[in-house]
């Protein structure tokens, strides 16, 4: 990140915050979340999400786009009061029914939201990847912990079924000591003007989007932390989507325990699979990290067995997400995916990127 930004970030976070931060939170209502930027996410899976939430409703929306403003407030229930623009954002401070703010912006954006959402007094869930480098992550935390707010990240699939089934297995020994993780990620990015092809937004191509869901995979399925990092990156310059970014990137993860992982994202094909061995078995899930229709087997040596895990904690893995930065806030609780957690991912991620690019081992 240029040295102005992180300077103009790391200063947001010192400043004085509004008296908002301490407005206590009516144990009567449902904590009221703004959406901070209507895209296919914010608006498509997101918003439709909270009719799911037992603790979380919709509250205000803020975007570039007047007429789309207006017509999803009317969709879900939004007073037009709660309807901001990107340059009367920072008014939300005043809006006594919005407790969280939930930044789904371009990947650029995450860091000056956040920050500019933690001096408003309001908690913040952050889209992954957190942000575009580590600096941009560290700033994020310092202003949230300096406001005295809370900060999540949407790491959805610790709210999914198939997903939390997997990692207790893996945790219980179902497979055995682990010695193996492949986590795969990918789909075709076929349109060259979306913003993930552009690095001034995204930050980075395949690694930055579904590369993130192969990272976290390769954490918390093993339980471990990892100690070194190889990677290589094969990318068609020139194919006109690829540019600006990296379409395929793959990394090899070695951990303490001595299992290694082995991990790709990319752009130019269709993946979806995490399959972990250990001494004893494993556990294989493909699709593994969708929206729905994940499945997941349990076998010593192929797919022996379909599980089928017990429900998770809310009827859709968002509601799950969403009701847990709520209870967070009431009970006073560290979220389970904090913004130290995605700095953990941004610290690995540029690990990456400097072992494809240098041609070598990193160290952790």
């Amino acid at each position: 990140m240029p040295i102005e930004r992180r300077d103009l970030l790391l200063a947001a976070a010192s400043l004085a915050v509004t008296s908002a931060a301490g407005r206590a939170l009516a144990a009567d209502r449902p904590v009221g979340y703004a959406i901070v930027g209507l895209g296919t996410y914010g608006l498509g899976v997101i918003a439709p999400q909270f009719a799911n939430c037992r603790h979380s409703r919709l509250t205000a929306l803020v975007s570039g786009d007047p007429a789309k403003s207006r017509a999803a407030a009317a969709r879900y229930g939004v007073s037009e009061r709660s309807i901001y623009s990107y340059e009367t954002f920072d008014q939300i401070a005043d809006n006594p029914d919005v407790d969280i703010v939930y930044v789904c912006l371009p990947n650029s954006m995450h860091a000056e939201y956040t920050i500019r959402a933690a001096r408003a007094g309001k908690h913040v869930m952050c889209e992954k990847p957190m942000a575009v480098s580590v600096a941009e992550a560290e700033a994020m935390i310092a202003a949230c912990k300096a406001a005295d707010r809370k900060l999540m990240i949407g790491y959805r699939c610790h709210f999914e079924a198939y997903n939390l089934e997997a990692m207790r297995l893996a945790r219980t020994g179902a497979a055995g000591k682990i010695r193996y993780l492949r986590s795969e990620h990918g789909f075709i990015q076929s349109d060259p003007s979306k913003w993930r092809l552009k690095r001034a937004l995204s930050g980075g191509g395949s690694l930055m989007d579904m590369g993130v869901y192969s990272l976290q995979a390769a954490r918390y399925m093993t339980g471990e932390e990892p100690i070194e990092v190889t990677a290589r990156e094969s990318t068609d310059r020139s194919d006109p989507r690829f540019a600006e970014v990296e379409d395929m990137i793959e990394w090899l993860l070695k951990f303490p325990s001595g299992a290694i992982a082995s991990c790709l994202s990319m752009y130019s094909g269709n993946q979806n699979h995490v399959l972990l061995m250990g001494d004893k078995g494993r556990i294989e899930l493909e699709p593994a990290t969708r929206y729905d229709g994940n499945r997941m087997w349990t076998g010593r040596d192929g797919r022996a067995q379909e599980i089928t895990p017990p429900p998770g904690p809310a009827p859709t893995q968002f509601a799950g997400q969403l009701d847990h930065m709520a209870q967070s806030i009431r009970t006073g609780a560290e979220p389970i995916v904090s913004g130290e957690e995605g700095l953990r991912d941004m610290k690995i991620i540029e690990a990456i990127y400097r072992s494809a690019r240098e041609g070598r081992a990193v160290r952790l």
